[in-house]
């Protein structure tokens, strides 16, 4: 690699850091440049709504790399920055303020936002959204003044946070429009699964339940719903992420249902620009279509895979989605994927009520996705194992404890 070179990383997250770690860890000695709208370095988000929410970790153990790394390794890292404009013909991107700076390739690991919910009182002190630094800080605060708190969204984010505050000693409720907590990410039946965690914690759960509003003057006072009014001195909203893919889109790259368009090599529709993270759209032989992964793991894989592309390396980026969750004395890890009606049963194995068990989505004879609850001596390896070897199963088999998952 020529010295001469630039390669210029937008977004200072996990994917982004990762990939400029490989850069130097693969060889290249032209000029690394990590560019972060966040005044912090580049930090680990999952003990946000974690481990550091609930005070388990202090904030030094969530950064990725010490603060003389970056000098020590030669990458310019410029935090509280943010890229208002992709020139792909100048081969330039130009930062808020008028800075131009020139790359040879060029890798979009931009990240996603909450969703912001809009509906009247959404600006109210005590209205929360989870996914900076600061705003954990905020929640922990808030949560240890204790009262009452209500979640907006029984999704991942909106349970951990509802176990830390349970953990801190507020009362909790949360409210939700589907049928069951996870409907989307888990389906009805393990769903009902995480209902029960929380309930037995002491959590409401008014499910089926749409917001219209939060009251209050000038600080929250409760949430308005299409089932009656909910008291609350703290409000979090969890509704889901959406890719800051606005840059891509702007700057012409396709996108398609919020996703940058990517190949197998991460590289998108200009060949010196790559995306990696929440917002890569990328092809699965496994699964047959594109999908948008919006966790940790992803980040950790893909920032180095786009990194490696970028220096001429052959990549097929196909991994196998995974994700975790902590919640209570619940430990989790899920692998797979499907879409909405995707599968056609679950297959549990252990023991449910115990919370001590594994799930398997099927499709057909096929496993297209699995988890563990508590499962630890063996862990998600099995389960990855076998969605990997696309071979079909004996339901009654997996289900049988006393015969080997592969």
């Amino acid at each position: 690699m020529s010295s001469e070179q630039t390669h210029v990383i937008v977004g200072a997250g996990m994917a982004g850091a990762k990939a400029a770690e490989t850069l130097r860890a693969e060889g290249f000695d032209g000029r690394i440049v990590l560019i972060g709208a966040e005044q912090e370095r580049p930090y680990d988000r999952p003990p946000l709504s974690k481990g550091y929410l609930l005070g388990d970790q202090d904030r030094d153990s969530v950064f990725l790399h010490s603060l003389g790394w970056y000098g020590d390794n030669h990458v310019e890292l410029l935090t509280g920055r943010r890229v208002s404009r992709l020139d792909r013909e100048g081969h330039a991107v130009e930062l808020a303020g008028g800075e131009s700076i020139g790359y040879t390739k060029l890798l979009l690991a931009t990240g996603s936002s909450p969703r912001r919910l809009r509906v009247e009182g959404n600006d109210l002190t005590g209205v929360h959204y989870l996914r900076r630094f600061e705003q954990s800080d905020d929640l922990r605060e808030a949560f240890a003044n204790g009262g009452r708190v209500v979640v907006v969204g029984a999704g991942w984010i909106g349970l951990e946070t509802a176990a830390a505050a349970r953990k801190a000693g507020c009362t909790v409720t949360v409210v939700e429009p589907a049928e069951t907590p996870l409907h989307a990410a888990l389906g009805p039946e393990m769903g009902a699964v995480f209902a029960d965690v929380h309930r037995r914690q002491g959590v409401e759960l008014r499910l089926g339940v749409g917001v219209t509003g939060f009251v209050g003057a000038g600080k929250v006072s409760g949430v308005a719903t299409d089932a009656g009014e909910i008291p609350a001195d703290v409000i979090v909203v969890g509704v889901g992420a959406r890719p800051n893919s606005e840059l891509a889109e702007d700057s012409g790259l396709t996108v398609e249902n919020g996703g940058v368009v990517v190949d197998s090599a991460l590289r998108t529709s200009d060949i010196d620009v790559f995306a990696a993270g929440d917002i890569a759209s990328v092809p699965s032989s496994r699964y047959g279509q594109r999908i948008r992964v919006e966790h940790w793991q992803n980040a950790v894989d893909s920032g180095p895979a786009a990194a490696k592309a970028m220096l001429g390396q052959d990549v097929v980026y196909d991994q196998l989605p995974y994700f975790f969750t902590d919640q209570y004395d619940i430990g989790m890890e899920f692998a797979g994927w499907f879409a909405p009606g995707g599968y056609d049963r679950v297959v549990t194995r252990g023991d449910v009520e115990g919370q001590a068990f594994y799930a398997f989505w099927l499709a057909g004879d096929q496993v297209v996705a699995g988890m563990h609850v508590n499962q630890w001596d063996d862990g998600i390896g099995p389960v990855q194992e076998l969605i990997r070897s696309r071979r079909a199963v004996d339901a009654d088999r997996l289900a049988d404890t006393a015969t080997p998952i592969v």
